[in-house]
């Protein structure tokens, strides 16, 4: 068969074009891994100065490799394996371009062009960096490029060819087939791949025996981007995890989501360390060591997806004998930054000496908080597989765990950081960073306890919530306020970076409040629906008046219409649905959402019933739309921060300008 648009000779060109660049590329990947940093050992600038091509030729060659992929699925290349297996020709032009990185060939792909991307970055803004630094960042980061490039040639392979080309596809999986899941998986590479620049970063620091104030301000942006993609990416998960399907839920601690998060956890503390560094030059083996975790828990996060170790809706592949050729690339770049992690010891002493009570001193405990945090969620993610390898136990550990185990610490920072915020640096005096937020905690205490009298149980969880958003807002409200000592003008003028502070420890406070109000106040209602009967759930009125089959583009659907009123009003026309995909024989539910600030009335349609009637679920859940509102805030906040002109203008390349000397 020769798909629409091609001829018999174009499709094979194009996927053999994508293959030849693909093994180019890995060919390039290895130059530039060796050539730099044998060059900033011997110090041979022609040889340091090959890693800026190198890089920008690997990304282009990845990138073209991509795109010949993504032809394939846009115009139906069944002679394409991996077209076959996640792609039909009736699917919706959307999810043929997402079925690229729907799959797990697909999705390595992508992974490593954006290895490549963020490498190619480095070498296109990197010119304030010093030569050896540039070259042996960019060594490192080909280094990860290999290791991944040589992973899916040869395990991985997305463009191998059907001997027989069928007549057409098996389809995506329907779960993947969703404008937010075409988002999702994009974005949260960006994020946990790209703390791939920080690992290099932290390494070339270790090799050429140097960490400063200026490394802290170097690394400090590629922390940031990659901190603003991962929050939009973990966002964009959630917020499809709630409506696509139909549990009602925003976050279920399923391994894939806390594969994402545990590296979101960390890179948020590496980013407060780094400031330290910046700014007194304190905890350097601390941020160090944070910068290849953080990306040791990013190659954790793909272990998990592909392994096939551990169970969940989100996995890619499942495959061992993949997982073991990823743990080994996990084992050899965490097993020898941490080598050498402990042999650069002493080029790491600390210069600042700061008091007990500082800004450095409430940055190290936010950082305690965090990381603490992220073993937490890392120890419930992985226990029920040393249980079974270890114990021949079968277990497994869910939200209670999590909730329980890891609330605390979230309650603990959320107490801090506006005090924190408050204190200068070096030392200072308690009782005078507390003053000005004195209004502020009376405020926020009066928030909680209005939500407290109010509730119609008597849980603490909503109020504590509700007082913790408040507070993080107010706080961070008043320390915009002191710091322009009242005066508008001087507000205006505060620089990006504290915007970029107050928005998102402001946006932390708006999901914080978020998640405790649905968690504390949630309404669950099931019950078999009658045509044309009302019923009532949280002061709501729902009728269901009709259900009707359709069809769509690529499946069946059974499509409910349901009333929403109250007092008598219509709110809202809800049209829940129950689609079936007949290529992939899977059912999906698509739910029908009325979403206010307030609260949400979520409707879900199952099936019907033979006494008459349909399956109805309903949920009302209170403040639901907060929680993406606050993630929203905080990715704004990152990009307000990350264009601030002192993140453009390189500490280095100014201070190598005083140095030099008068001819």
């Amino acid at each position: 068969m020769v798909p629409w648009g091609q001829s018999a000779y174009t499709a094979p060109m194009v996927t053999e074009l994508g293959h030849f660049a693909l093994i180019l590329a890995f060919g390039v990947a290895i130059l530039q891994m060796i050539v730099p940093l044998v060059g900033a050992q011997t110090h041979r600038p022609g040889w340091m100065a090959m890693a800026e091509p190198a890089a920008t030729a690997q990304f282009f060659l990845i990138a073209l490799s991509f795109g010949a992929l993504m032809w394939g699925f846009v115009t139906s290349d069944f002679s394409l394996r991996l077209v076959v297996e996640n792609s039909h020709s009736l699917k919706p032009l959307l999810y043929k371009i997402s079925g690229t990185w729907g799959n797990h060939e697909g999705s390595m792909l992508l992974w490593v062009l954006i290895v490549a991307l963020f490498g190619a970055m480095a070498a296109w803004f990197g010119g304030n960096l010093p030569p050896t630094l540039r070259a042996r960042v960019l060594g490192v980061q080909a280094a990860i490029g290999v290791a991944f490039l040589a992973f899916i040639l040869f395990t991985s392979n997305p463009f191998l060819r059907m001997a027989t080309p069928p007549f057409d596809g098996q389809d995506l999986n329907p779960l993947l087939q969703d404008p937010g899941l075409a988002f999702h998986p994009p974005f949260l590479y960006l994020g946990y791949v790209g703390l791939s620049m920080t690992f290099s970063f932290a390494v070339a620091a270790l090799i050429e025996g140097r960490v400063d104030a200026a490394w802290g301000r170097w690394v400090r942006p590629w922390t940031l981007a990659a901190w603003i993609f991962l929050t939009i990416g973990i966002a964009l998960g959630s917020w499809w995890a709630y409506y696509e399907l139909g549990w009602g839920g925003f976050w279920f601690w399923d391994p894939v989501e806390n594969a994402s998060f545990m590296p979101w956890l960390l890179a948020a503390a590496l980013l407060h360390s780094a400031i330290v560094v910046e700014k007194r030059e304190s905890l350097k083996s601390w941020t160090i060591l944070l910068a290849i975790l953080a990306f040791g828990f990013s190659l954790i996060g793909t272990f998990i997806v592909r392994s096939g170790l551990l169970t969940s809706v989100h996995a890619f592949a499942n495959d061992p004998e993949r997982g073991v050729f990823i743990l080994a690339i996990m084992a050899f770049f965490m097993g020898g930054a941490l080598v050498l992690f402990a042999l650069r010891a002493g080029v790491m002493e600390a210069r600042g000496v700061f008091g007990l009570v500082s800004r450095e001193s409430a940055l190290v405990v936010n950082n305690i908080l965090l990381a603490v945090a992220c073993f937490v969620v890392f120890v419930g993610t992985m226990w029920p597989l040393v249980a079974e390898m270890f114990f021949d136990r079968k277990l497994s550990v869910g939200p209670p765990f999590f909730n329980a185990a890891f609330t605390p610490f979230m309650i603990a920072l959320g107490l801090i950081m506006p005090v924190g915020s408050a204190m200068p640096w070096k030392r200072a005096r308690i009782a005078r960073a507390i003053r000005p937020l004195r209004s502020a905690f009376v405020l926020a205490l009066a928030v909680g306890l209005l939500a407290f009298t109010v509730q119609t149980g008597r849980s603490l969880l909503g109020p504590v919530g509700l007082f913790l958003g408040a507070w993080l807002v107010m706080g961070t409200v008043t320390e915009l306020w002191t710091r322009s000592a009242g005066r508008w003008q001087r507000l205006r003028g505060l620089p990006r970076a504290d915007w970029g502070k107050a928005l998102s420890h402001g946006g932390l406070g708006v999901t914080m409040a978020g998640i405790a109000a649905l968690t504390a106040w949630s309404l669950d209602d099931i019950r078999v629906a009658q045509i044309g009967q009302p019923f009532e759930v949280g002061g709501y009125t729902l009728t269901l008046d009709n259900v009707t089959d359709r069809r769509g583009p690529n499946y069946l659907t059974t499509i409910g219409d349901v009333t929403l009123a109250r007092d008598g009003r219509t709110v809202a026309s809800l049209h829940p649905e129950k689609r079936f995909y007949p290529v992939a024989q899977m059912p999906t539910t698509e739910a029908a959402i009325d979403t206010s600030l307030l609260r949400d009335v979520y409707v879900v349609i199952g099936d019907a019933q033979d006494g008459g009637g349909y399956t109805v679920r309903t949920y009302v859940k209170p403040m639901t739309l907060w929680i993406w509102i606050g993630c929203g805030l905080m990715a704004l906040g990152g990009l307000c921060s990350l264009s601030d002109r002192r993140f453009r203008i390189g500490a280095g390349a100014t201070r190598r300008a005083r140095a030099v000397p008068a001819e």
